[in-house]
């Protein structure tokens, strides 16, 4: 086994501006870290199957639940059931670089809300 990092990590981008690295990707467990900058959201959404759990590492995330924002800062993180619909978004003047922990793997297991 190899030491896994941002380093040796593929990355990806998403929403065109943030950052992304698969440090984990089976189909039973994903852990993924995320740098987002100012500003920016992801679309509002929920999945079936997946728990999922963000923990932020620096900055601080404002994690839109059911119409209900939370600001969670460094070492703190958030507990999603499935179907809970949610948005992820930095509201902060800085980044923010957080884990998404998702079991099973949420590849394929997200559906897009309006609001």
């Amino acid at each position: 086994m190899a030491v896994i990092s941002t380093e040796t990590a593929s990355h990806y981008l998403w929403q065109q501006v943030c950052d992304g690295w698969p440090l984990v990707d089976h189909p039973g467990l994903s852990v993924k870290q995320e740098r987002m900058p100012p500003g920016t959201a992801e679309d509002r959404h929920h999945h079936t199957l997946s728990r999922q759990f963000f923990y932020v590492l620096a900055g601080e995330l404002t994690m839109e639940l059911d119409g209900t924002r939370h600001a969670i800062s460094a070492n703190q993180g958030i507990e999603i059931a499935p179907g809970l619909s949610h948005q992820a978004r930095n509201d902060s003047p800085g980044p923010v670089d957080f884990l998404v922990v998702s079991s099973p793997s949420a590849t394929g297991d997200r559906v897009l809300e309006d609001r």
